[in-house]
């Protein structure tokens, strides 16, 4: 826990204000606002409760919302006392730049942790003659218009994917919108569209079989989700990175005491075996960042992806 400045108390002593309210912290059941049950952020939030009630000594609860930008509204104005936190994705900050919103990401919240990053597979149809990012990218030149790529519906993460490649490969490729990646999957292994970029999980059995060919990974290293494939980046698309990523926030002014309490147990907990083998098996890969850090890489995401949403015209 970091150190405090210690204010003087008539008649009391000197007290680290702050820091006693980390101390005293929690006194009751803790909430973690996410997503509709069944999706990742939901997985996760379940996961770390399990594994930081017993530390905090409080019940940690979920509260499932059922939109996706309500869990965000409702703990924006919750007070910042530690009681109310949001699981989310990076949805939270990327769907400010598709969308209206009551919330302000940088303004309205205070990061906790990253908790995970769920990177994406670039794959094709084993018809497309290509084996590489650089020859996908020679291909789609040579053929502006011709190919296309399959995601599922707007602002998700195989769209947002798609729109980014097109954007630094400089590339006219035809996006094909689903209403799910099952279907978008589905019709990209029958041939009916060229390419995809999916979760290593749902697309290793087809590669195995032979019937989708894997180009690259979409994280800026490679990953043991999918062990040997290189980067996006390293194979033929510098600065090319597109992951969907975990993240614990609280509302903004929340006590550092409070924060760094958060923050550690839940990196503890993400450090077990336990919390690194459920969280592979669902597709993620473990991070837990610290406050400053999750913070820095919204502002670069929010960067990095502000004019490709533009350009793109991406409405939620």
């Amino acid at each position: 826990m970091p150190s405090f400045v210690l204010i003087a108390a008539v008649a009391a002593g000197v007290l680290a204000t702050g820091s006693l309210y980390g101390q005293a912290y929690p006194t009751r059941p803790i909430r973690i606002v996410t997503s509709a049950a069944g999706g990742s952020p939901d997985l996760v939030a379940r996961l770390i409760a399990q594994g930081i009630s017993g530390p905090l000594g409080q019940p940690v609860i979920i509260d499932n919302r059922s939109s996706g930008i309500v869990p965000a509204e409702l703990v924006a104005k919750a007070p910042p006392d530690g009681y109310t936190l949001i699981g989310t994705s990076n949805v939270l900050w990327l769907v400010t730049l598709m969308q209206k919103t009551t919330f302000d990401p940088l303004r309205d919240f205070a990061p906790i942790a990253m908790t995970n990053l769920a990177p994406a597979v670039l794959a094709v149809h084993p018809s497309l003659p290509v084996k590489s990012v650089k020859e996908l990218i020679v291909l789609a030149k040579a053929r502006p218009g011709q190919l296309n790529y399959s995601s599922s519906t707007n602002g998700t993460a195989s769209h947002l994917a798609g729109e980014l490649f097109k954007a630094l490969a400089s590339v006219n490729i035809v996006r094909i919108a689903y209403k799910g990646a099952g279907l978008a999957i589905n019709d990209l292994i029958s041939g009916q569209v060229q390419m995809t970029f999916i979760t290593a999980t749902s697309v290793m059995p087809h590669v195995k079989s032979g019937r989708l060919r894997a180009l690259a990974i979409t994280s800026a290293r490679p990953s043991e989700l999918f062990p040997g494939l290189p980067t996006v980046a390293a194979s033929g698309l510098p600065g090319y990175e597109a992951t969907s990523s975990g993240a614990l926030l609280a509302p903004a002014k929340t006590s550092e005491a409070i924060i760094s309490r958060l923050n550690h147990e839940v990196v503890r907990f993400l450090g077990t075996p336990e919390a690194r083998e459920r969280l592979f098996h669902a597709g993620s890969e473990v991070v837990g960042s610290s406050p400053d850090e999750l913070a820095a890489a919204i502002r670069t995401e929010m960067d990095r992806m502000r004019k490709v949403i533009k350009d793109a015209g991406i409405r939620e």
